[in-house]
């Protein structure tokens, strides 16, 4: 059973008659959910996972007024719920683990996430949000919200950036693909440098991971969970899902075996110090920008057809419309 059916079924059996019986005025005003930090508000838990911060529990939101009245003795309630559900233990908190159940006041509960703006009011303000904090704050499941403020910041956040604003960060992340992979990896690699060249892989595919979720509008989770929330919407069917051939050679990008071999003279006819397709890794790099390349055109955001993906920033930012965005740095977002 995954955490959030765990935390459905608790809260269906054990916490909402709790909520009923010594609540039942409030009933009307209450959301209650599970949203939030910890792998199992993504769907993502597993039997590795379940070795900490897992167990049944789940999310009471009150507005301000009611949790000033009622937010004590509800945590107190809560607190007081069984601590085993259907054969799983209580639940097992770390130390940078807690306070992600309970009850909370909703404009502090997304504070943590987003700030004070909820949702955010400018152009500026959506650029420098972290974007994980944002999938954070929209992941797990929503069970009940009677009152609706929950949800609505929660939909507003949903329908995802501002088009300049994902515009914008697309532009950055190009940049940011050409400098490290294209670019960087190469010259490291001919100096004999294997570290700063193996930096410059682990930037590109940090990068070209964040282009594909925006380039299918969904947020990027925490790190450590990117690669495998790509692999779980391109094993979904999703038929709008773009760029699973790029994943795929992500994956075999971070599979392949050092390549010095390929940079050490003699080299062969045909060898080429800033392209060396002799190189594995050059040659998956060169395939994964050419698919973006390629996403990018279908989505209009560049007519050209250049290799180097640097080439294509400059028409990405004149899609942007908001000249506050336009007028940003290449790289800022």
């Amino acid at each position: 059973m995954t955490g959030l059916e765990l935390s459905r079924r608790y809260y269906k059996e054990i916490g909402r008659p709790m909520l009923e019986k010594q609540f039942s005025e409030y009933m009307p005003r209450i959301a209650a959910g599970l949203v939030g930090e910890g792998s199992e508000c993504f769907g993502f838990d597993d039997s590795i996972s379940r070795d900490h911060d897992f167990g049944a529990g789940f999310c009471i939101w009150l507005c301000k007024e009611d949790y000033e009245i009622i937010g004590e003795k509800m945590q107190q309630a809560y607190d007081n719920l069984p601590k085993e559900f259907m054969g799983y233990p209580a639940r097992n908190t770390s130390k940078r683990g807690g306070g992600r159940v309970g009850v909370f006041e909703i404009s502090s509960f997304y504070r943590q996430f987003i700030g004070n703006e909820q949702p955010p009011q400018d152009y500026m303000r959506w650029l420098y949000l972290p974007e994980h904090k944002i999938a954070t704050a929209v992941n797990g499941e929503i069970f009940e919200d009677n009152l609706g403020i929950f949800s609505e910041i929660r939909n507003k956040l949903k329908n995802y950036y501002p088009e300049d604003v994902r515009i914008k960060k697309i532009a950055a992340r190009a940049s940011a693909m050409a400098q490290s992979g294209q670019y960087n990896y190469a010259r490291c690699m001919r100096r004999g440098d294997v570290v700063a060249a193996g930096m410059a892989q682990a930037e590109f595919v940090k990068a070209a991971l964040s282009m594909i979720y925006l380039l299918n509008r969904r947020y990027s989770p925490y790190y450590k969970w990117q690669f495998y929330g790509l692999k779980r919407m391109q094993q979904g069917f999703d038929c709008s899902f773009v760029l699973a051939d790029a994943v795929n050679m992500l994956e075999k990008l971070m599979l392949t075996e050092d390549q010095s071999s390929a940079w050490e003279p003699p080299h062969p006819e045909g060898w080429n110090p800033y392209v060396n397709r002799y190189d594995k890794k050059v040659v998956l790099i060169e395939q994964i920008c050419s698919s973006v390349i390629e996403e990018l055109r279908n989505q209009n955001l560049t007519c050209g057809s250049e290799d180097f993906l640097e080439a294509h920033t400059w028409r990405i930012m004149n899609c942007i419309k908001d000249e506050t965005m336009k007028g940003c740095h290449i790289t800022e977002g």
